[in-house]
């Protein structure tokens, strides 16, 4: 994934351009740039609309001693919509309009979250996220002797201290 943001840097502004040629030569290039001028505009307003509707839900839940965590990822996720919409182009807006609706932003947040494993004391420290099962990527490596020693300590915390020693 790491390898292909050079590529997606490269393809996105081409693809962009691409478009907005296509939709310039049916509609003119002065109306092509308002509409993408436009776009911006209406993109950030709603962005601002949506971002203090966000800063007030997790407030709201701050207040009732709440962790606000699908407010935060939803910050995340605004902030992305603005960057989105800042840059012209029409399928950048589209995926930020996109990330502006609640119903959708929420959507793609739970999917991601769904997603997404954390994972470090079986790899050495080594923190990161990882796609899939964490318990069924680790039977399977090991073999079925391992899965059924490794299967009841999945899940379980081990308190203890720590001290740090400089």
């Amino acid at each position: 994934m790491i390898r292909s943001w050079p590529l997606l840097f490269i393809l996105v502004p081409l693809v962009e351009l691409y478009f907005i040629i296509v939709v310039g030569d049916m509609i003119g290039a002065l109306w092509t740039v308002l509409l993408v001028l436009m776009t911006a505009v209406i993109g950030v307003n709603l962005l601002r609309l949506q971002g203090m509707s966000t800063l007030s839900r997790a407030q709201h839940n701050m207040a009732q001693g709440q962790v606000p965590a699908m407010e935060m990822m939803e910050g995340v996720a605004l902030a992305v919509a603005g960057i989105l919409l800042i840059t012209p182009g029409f399928i950048t807006d589209s995926i930020g309009f996109l990330l502006l609706l609640p119903v959708t932003r929420r959507a793609i947040i739970r999917s991601l979250m769904k997603q997404a494993t954390v994972y470090s004391s079986m790899h050495g420290g080594h923190s990161g996220f990882q796609s899939g099962n964490y318990y069924e990527h680790h039977t399977s490596e090991r073999g079925p002797e391992s899965s059924t020693k490794r299967g009841d300590r999945v899940g379980h915390t081990i308190d203890g201290d720590f001290k740090r020693e400089d």
